[in-house]
């Protein structure tokens, strides 16, 4: 179990970039981010395009009208519960 943090973004598309802002203050290195729901609209926010890797459900990646393959990681609902097994934190930011 890793001692980093996942961060669920869930905020609504107009909250979501005050919510990035308040996650680029906790986020860590070794930290994950996935987006949910409306936050995946805003992929191209400028912390969001400083990590290495965001994960998004599969059918909430019908959203993006071109997804960055090589940043997103699409993953379907079996290795969402898969990922958050593997942390000892999971915070959902609204």
């Amino acid at each position: 179990m890793s001692n980093s943090t996942l961060y669920m973004i869930q905020a609504s598309y107009a909250a979501t970039a005050q919510v990035l802002e308040q996650l680029s203050q906790l986020y860590s290195e070794n930290d994950q981010v996935i987006l949910m729901g409306d936050a995946v609209l805003a992929i191209e926010h400028p912390f969001l395009k400083q990590l290495k890797e965001i994960y998004i459900l599969e059918n909430e990646a019908e959203l993006l009208p071109q997804p960055d393959i090589a940043k997103l990681k699409i993953i379907n609902y079996a290795e969402f519960a898969e990922l958050c097994l593997g942390f000892n934190r999971c915070i959902s930011l609204k």
